[in-house]
């Protein structure tokens, strides 16, 4: 019995001993994750695995860079804007309803979105809203929803300048125009910074930035808005009042080769685009190529000259008034008789620039249209530019040279035609066309003589004077010199009898030349559909008005009577 005593004493003990090093040892295990700072597993791992769990890295989104005119006007810029988000595994159903009221959808939409999301962390519910919108729907605490800072483009100049600038996505990247062309260039670089988040997923501390965003590159442009803006007016006006189906313009500058106008007909608003027609996205300056018709005239004429066995006085016997290459008849409107090379520009003579053609030979007009910029890009970097085509033969019939020697058989944009009567304004210097403001070297390539292009200058301005075929391209202020052109539209079978391009190159002022205007009328179908009568009246109202904007001094004779008329009202 002694001995049965003693065990259970013995085990009284232990178990005793065992009870009391078990609270022990638990308090001992608590103190190691709670209070020893150095402990594997310890109460700093369990925070750090804790806030694991509920730190975020956020994106913090870099403003794209701003769109100017050459003059700093903005016609392109980025407004802060919010985009609400959730996490459909944490939204409540019962507030779903609810949601959907303050979202302005309904809500088998808002749940019909939820159910395809079901399994992820994210889902936008609402991209791009105002901020004050975006706060009145967070300020109902609907558990999972949050809400990031975004930038929206907006576009002052709206139509006006939408096929120069393009605009961008939802997701702010570049898809027209210059947005798109200067992507990398404007795009800003995205940065990060540390959140901590509570289990409805809002914002309850910040932990500092990450990784710092970075702001896009400003671009200036050479467009000048106030001649963008005068140019789009006058164009749009006279595609409306000759019910034309398209029509474009590009105005550049003489000294620098830089674009100071380029606008399309129709044109969209980048503002607004939910109802953008595709086809109205054409810049169709670049993007659109023609055949050019009579403008082609004096650089076939340039290209004589320059041979040494012509001259302005040179003569050409156009009787009876039509010419026959081969099988085809090419014809004047009258027996002009006998012509000098300058009537036959003033006049425009088809029989008078295939005779010359014809003596000179296809070489020297193909070698002097290259050197001009035809058949090949204009180095703008425009997405979707055509470079048209200049045909390059073996053999070429009698009938492929005239056609070329009158602007038929290639095809060219406007801006390479601009490009081509700039060298002519300029005194032979050819000067690539260019977007972007200050962009051009100071010293340019001479590709003709500086004595051939005047003389062919000269011929130009006998073009809107009495007797030429331009004479509504004319303008009081400042004398004028340019080149009318009416191109057949082609078809499917061939070129089609009542569909024209209208056509009207030159430049101002003539004696000085300051800017260089190309106005292409496409398809017009109130009966004037030659370039002197659907064209050159449009170059005349913008020439004139660009001139005034740009301060250009009229000639004296025109400025002296408006002094005189000013005094006589005073």
């Amino acid at each position: 019995m002694k001995l049965v005593s003693q065990l259970a004493n013995w085990r009284f003990w232990i178990m005793g001993g065992l009870l009391c090093t078990l609270p022990i040892s638990l308090i001992w295990h608590l103190a190691n994750l709670q209070v020893m700072p150095n402990n594997d597993r310890g109460f700093e791992f369990l925070q750090s695995e804790g806030e694991a769990r509920t730190l975020r890295s956020e994106l913090l989104q870099g403003y794209r860079g701003v769109i100017t005119d050459r003059n700093g006007e903005l016609l392109a810029v980025s407004t802060p804007v919010k985009t609400v988000y959730a996490n459909p595994q944490l939204l409540d159903p019962a507030q779903h309803d609810q949601l959907a009221a303050a979202l302005d959808m309904t809500s088998a939409k808002l749940r019909e979105r939820i159910r395809l999301y079901a399994n992820k962390q994210f889902v936008y519910l609402a991209r791009h809203l105002p901020p004050h919108e975006a706060d009145k729907i967070l300020s109902q605490g609907f558990k999972g929803v949050s809400a990031e800072i975004e930038y929206r483009r907006f576009y002052p100049a709206g139509e006006v300048t939408a096929h120069v600038v393009g605009f961008t996505d939802i997701n702010d990247e570049g898809q027209e125009g210059v947005e798109l062309a200067f992507e990398k260039y404007l795009a800003g670089t995205v940065g990060y910074k540390r959140v901590l988040k509570d289990l409805k997923g809002n914002i309850v501390r910040e932990d500092g930035i990450l990784k710092a965003p970075m702001s896009g590159s400003d671009l200036s442009l050479s467009i000048d808005l106030r001649l963008q803006y005068l140019a789009y007016r006058e164009l749009k006006s006279a595609v409306a009042k000759q019910g034309a189906k398209s029509g474009s313009v590009v105005i550049m500058d003489v000294d620098s080769g830089e674009i100071l106008a380029m606008v399309n007909q129709p044109s969209y608003n980048p503002n607004d685009r939910a109802v953008i027609d595709v086809n109205q996205l054409r810049n169709r300056a670049l993007t659109d190529v023609f055949e050019p018709g009579s403008t082609m005239k004096p650089f076939t004429v340039m290209a004589a000259l320059e041979t040494g066995k012509y001259d302005a006085d040179y003569t050409i016997n156009t009787s009876p008034g039509y010419v026959m290459v081969g099988k085809k008849a090419l014809l004047d409107p009258v027996d002009y008789g006998v012509m000098s090379l300058t009537k036959i520009i003033t006049k425009s003579s088809q029989v008078g620039i295939t005779k010359l053609a014809l003596d000179l030979g296809v070489d020297p007009i193909r070698d002097l249209f290259y050197r001009v910029g035809l058949g090949q890009g204009t180095g703008i970097g425009f997405p979707g530019e055509s470079i048209g085509s200049l045909p390059s033969r073996n053999r070429w019939h009698p009938i492929e040279v005239a056609n070329l020697a009158f602007g038929y058989g290639l095809n060219v944009n406007a801006v390479q035609l601009a490009q081509a009567y700039t060298l002519i304004a300029s005194g032979g210097e050819f000067k690539n066309a260019s977007l972007i403001k200050n962009q051009q070297s100071a010293s340019f390539d001479r590709v003709v003589d500086e004595s051939i292009a005047k003389t062919i200058t000269d011929m130009l301005k006998t073009v809107p004077q009495k007797g030429g075929t331009a004479t509504r391209a004319q303008v009081e202020a400042y004398p004028v010199a340019g080149k009318t052109g009416t191109a057949h539209k082609v078809g499917s079978e061939g070129y089609v009898q009542d569909k024209h391009t209208a056509l009207f190159a030159g430049f101002a002022p003539a004696n000085n030349p300051r800017l260089v205007a190309v106005v292409i009328i496409n398809e017009p179908s109130d009966g004037h559909y030659y370039g002197g009568e659907a064209a050159a009246p449009v170059f005349a109202q913008i020439i004139d008005g660009a001139l005034k904007v740009l301060r250009v001094p009229p000639k004296r004779n025109v400025a002296l009577a408006a002094n005189v008329i000013t005094r006589g009202v005073q």
